[in-house]
């Protein structure tokens, strides 16, 4: 009776229709930014303040996961990256390049990508008022207040590494935010980075190839925001 029980159970296993293995998640994205490396940055729902960053590689013609880490968003979740308001503390979702790395402590052994030292004439100016508004400056330009700016060395966890996320900088539109960054995790949520664990950090750091064209996509699993969209 049990061989022909396990019999019938293994002939309806092979009639069943097998539910096909889910494409790697860069294959599920509308844009990778077409170079052969990419980060994926995901939350669970918009108002999320942790997920998830995975770094990938493309060779062979398929992608291939190289590392993960947990991660931490704005301290009032993600929002659309095209409509977001700078000051809200939120992660802006969508897909970006990652022009150069920067840290107060050295480049990690290995590190290709450009990577800027930190020293203490170091800011990142977020004055709408300013021409240099969304840039690196050295020293404080006369036109950007200090209150609306980041002196980067007193950030010393966070900035001990970084790499700049090309948010609204290309063309900045004023008061849609400035200074989006992927850096080392500092006590909690951000103001808007994303953030991971300083091994992590070192990790994607030495990773990064400038050749392969590394992109973030920063999204939530599903809805408005999905991380598929970008």
């Amino acid at each position: 009776m049990r061989t022909a029980v396990v019999t019938v159970s293994l002939i309806v296993t092979t009639l069943l229709p097998q539910a096909p293995s889910q494409a790697p998640l860069p294959d599920r994205l509308a844009d990778t930014g077409g170079g052969s490396q990419l980060i994926t940055a995901v939350a669970p729902t918009p108002g999320s303040t942790t997920g998830r960053v995975i770094w990938w590689q493309r060779w062979a013609g398929r992608w291939h996961r190289s590392g993960s880490a947990p991660a931490r968003f704005g301290a009032n979740g993600l929002t659309e990256g095209a409509t977001r308001t700078q000051g809200t503390d939120t992660t802006p979702a969508g897909l970006y390049a990652l022009p150069y790395a920067f840290g107060i402590r050295r480049a990690p052994s290995g590190t290709d990508h450009v990577y800027r030292q930190v020293d203490r004439d170091s800011w990142w100016c977020q004055d709408n008022a300013s021409a240099h508004y969304n840039r690196w400056v050295e020293p404080l330009p006369a036109d950007c207040a200090p209150g609306e700016a980041e002196h980067l060395v007193t950030y010393e966890k966070q900035y001990a590494h970084a790499l700049v996320i090309a948010f609204n900088y290309d063309r900045p539109v004023r008061g849609r935010g400035a200074g989006i960054f992927l850096h080392v995790n500092g006590k909690g949520a951000t103001a808007g980075c994303v953030s991971v664990p300083e091994s992590a950090m070192r990790a994607i750091l030495r990773w990064a190839d400038p050749r392969r064209r590394p992109h973030i996509a920063i999204g939530t699993e599903s809805g408005d925001l999905a991380v598929t969209r970008y």
